[in-house]
């Protein structure tokens, strides 16, 4: 069976120890996983490639949307968030439940929510009153849905442009919450947070870190989870003066939902944590 990680850049990706792991520890001989370079124009042509030997894809920018039109289904929670990063390939079958000739069944699933849970739940924070989210794109979309998880009714949500987070009014919107937007020039409002949750890319890091902090320093921190995880750390995250949890806790968890969700079985989460933070600590040191 066949596997692999879909978007562009991905050469940096670590999803493959993540998953080679995990194969290995549930002894699945015979399964592969790999990187895909693929773009908007090529991923058409994946998808409509994939057959019964594959088990299927994860999916990372600039994926996660263009990907919904091309599957057969959306889970209705994968649609409520509007952002996938799975899809897992199953038989399709015929009224005798056997696989018919049309081969596979294309299913898309979000398990980027669940993987921000974990890491705060591990961190202790299961509930939240005041979470702020930074970034408008397709992560901050499971970002805000894992605050309304967490009890957050009113997420904040802090973009370059509050005009353009209609999508993320309407995400939060379908699970019964609503959203408190804010531009770039309120970002110190994160300050007042309980829980931080950055989606912001590493190149525009340094910049925001000096515009929401600028060399004030709170007299308390909240809980800052940064998704980026290579490099690590972010200028936020260095800059940051409380708890951090990098974007490899995410990664991780939502990698053994992936996992589940693909193989049928539990994903042995200690073994894919020790297989990633190697492949971490090899790159630090090249």
């Amino acid at each position: 069976m066949r596997a692999a990680v879909c978007g562009s850049p991905i050469q940096h990706s670590l999803s493959p120890a993540l998953h080679r792991a995990a194969y290995a520890a549930l002894e699945l001989d015979g399964w592969e996983y790999d990187l895909l370079e693929v773009d908007e124009e090529r991923l058409p042509h994946v998808v409509s490639a994939l057959d019964a030997t594959w088990a299927g894809l994860s999916l990372t920018m600039p994926l996660k949307q263009a990907v919904i039109p091309l599957v057969d289904e959306v889970s209705d929670f994968a649609r409520a968030v509007g952002s996938v990063n799975t899809v897992v390939v199953q038989p399709r079958l015929d009224r005798r439940g056997v696989p018919g000739r049309r081969g596979v069944r294309l299913r898309a699933e979000n398990t980027d929510v669940i993987g921000l849970v974990t890491a705060l739940a591990e961190q202790g924070a299961q509930r939240i009153s005041r979470g702020v989210v930074l970034g408008g794109g397709a992560t901050a979309r499971s970002a805000v849905v894992a605050l309304l998880q967490a009890g957050c009714t009113r997420p904040v949500v802090v973009v370059r442009n509050a005009t353009r987070a209609g999508e993320l009014r309407a995400v939060a919107a379908r699970l019964g919450g609503e959203l408190d937007v804010r531009d770039w020039s309120e970002l110190p409002v994160a300050l007042t947070a309980d829980v931080v949750l950055s989606t912001v890319p590493i190149g525009a890091s340094a910049a925001m870190t000096e515009a929401l902090l600028g060399g004030f320093r709170p007299v308390w921190w909240p809980l800052l989870l940064d998704v980026v995880y290579a490099p690590w750390p972010t200028p936020l995250a260095a800059a940051w003066g409380g708890v951090v949890v990098g974007g490899f806790e995410m990664l991780l968890h939502q990698a053994a939902a992936q996992v589940q969700l693909m193989t049928g079985r539990t994903a042995p989460v200690e073994a894919m944590r020790a297989a990633g933070l190697a492949a971490l600590r090899a790159r630090a040191q090249a």
